[in-house]
């Protein structure tokens, strides 16, 4: 695999992808079990917490691990090859980390706060970003000291284990108009609720239920950024450029468990030329994702947030999604009639898989972008 060279995962003294092999070999026996009962991954939260992996993005300065893009990357990677959902559960709390961690290095920006309490406290964070992104969703209501928020956050991985849900709800401005405020609120606060709703084709172990908030009192000192509602943001190239290619990294591990079950299923049957054509196919595709991550993560560790690097990262993600999908497609099909047993883990791989389609920006809405931006038309229009 192109991303995932070994001798890059050993800085800081801390070998990552070991931790993240201990862990892959324990969540391998339960992925099934979560995936039929609709379960959350809750042993795999619990052996990311005893490995250090929930602080690894944080600064050394700040008592963190000090890990990369690149190697955290490789960690979800290797985790979805055992189970897709504890990667991509994984994967969205890492991601808030990265975002806030590059953020306080080239920004300056007063998250040292929030990266502290990471380190210190070993916190889990849920992202509502998916439901959210550019105009947010639900209502603050402005009051003294702060402000009253309602809404309803879909898609809220890893939140029956989280601590904080980082997320955003639009205060309608008397004098700036709608405008986006994001904070965080703890799981536990008064108004906050998680509803039981994630029942779904793929990715069932993440836990991405709905998380509920009722007048939920968020004080003025806890909103980290207001924006306008709508219009393309910094923080969202930001976001674009650091947080998919952690994102992605898990579909890529759900392709490489399929490509390595469907390899050795198919080793033990007589060489046939059909066959060969599949795995090839297989091949090509898997290729294709190598290539695509590799330069998606590459753009994570050396890009310059703004709109040409965005439209950059969203291709990718584009093509990382196609490729991973195609990949478990042809998996099956090279393993023919085995693949539908729920046994071989194929058909788990197939119905994960498909989740790489739903995260934005999703391929219609990445091409708009991507053409407005090689156009040089304005990318709000």
């Amino acid at each position: 695999m192109l991303l995932a060279p070994e001798n890059t995962t050993v800085a800081q003294g801390v070998d990552w992808l070991a931790r993240a092999d201990r862990i892959g070999a324990e969540i391998a026996r339960h992925a099934a079990e979560h995936d039929a009962e609709d379960s959350f991954v809750v042993e795999a939260y619990g052996l990311l917490k005893a490995e250090g992996l929930f602080k690894a993005l944080v600064p050394v300065e700040f008592g963190g691990g000090g890990a990369t893009v690149t190697q955290i990357g490789q960690v979800i990677r290797r985790l979805g090859a055992s189970c897709g959902a504890t990667a991509l559960a994984f994967a969205m709390h890492s991601h808030l980390v990265a975002v806030a961690a590059w953020r306080w290095r080239h920004q300056g920006a007063p998250t040292e706060g929030l990266l502290k309490r990471l380190a210190t406290e070993d916190l889990v964070l849920v992202s509502s970003g998916g439901s959210d992104w550019l105009a947010s969703g639900g209502t603050a209501v402005k009051v003294e000291g702060g402000f009253r928020i309602t809404a309803r956050k879909a898609f809220s991985s890893g939140c029956p284990a989280g601590d904080l849900l980082m997320t955003s709800a639009v205060h309608d401005d008397p004098e700036a108009g709608p405008t986006v405020l994001h904070f965080g609120v703890s799981l536990k606060a008064p108004g906050v609720a998680i509803r039981d709703t994630w029942r779904v084709l793929g990715m069932r172990g993440t836990g991405s239920n709905d998380v509920e908030l009722t007048e939920v009192f968020v004080p003025d000192a806890a909103i980290s950024g207001r924006r306008p509602a709508g219009p393309w943001h910094m923080l969202f190239h930001i976001i674009s450029m650091i947080a998919f290619p952690l994102i992605y990294a898990a579909y890529a591990g759900v392709a490489d468990g399929a490509r390595a079950r469907t390899l050795a299923m198919v080793r033990r049957k007589a060489p046939d030329v059909l066959t060969a054509s599949l795995v090839g196919e297989m091949e090509n595709a898997f290729a294709a994702l190598d290539i695509a991550l590799a330069r998606m993560i590459d753009l994570a560790e050396t890009g310059t947030p703004g709109p040409e690097t965005t439209s950059l990262a969203m291709t990718y993600r584009t093509l990382v999604g196609r490729s991973a999908i195609e990949t478990v497609e042809r998996a099956m099909e090279a393993a023919g009639g085995q693949a539908f047993y729920r046994e071989a883990g194929l058909e788990r791989a197939f119905r994960d898989v498909q989740g790489a389609r739903y995260h934005p920006l999703q391929e219609k809405p990445q091409t708009v972008l991507t053409g407005r931006v090689a156009l040089g038309w304005d990318i709000d229009g």
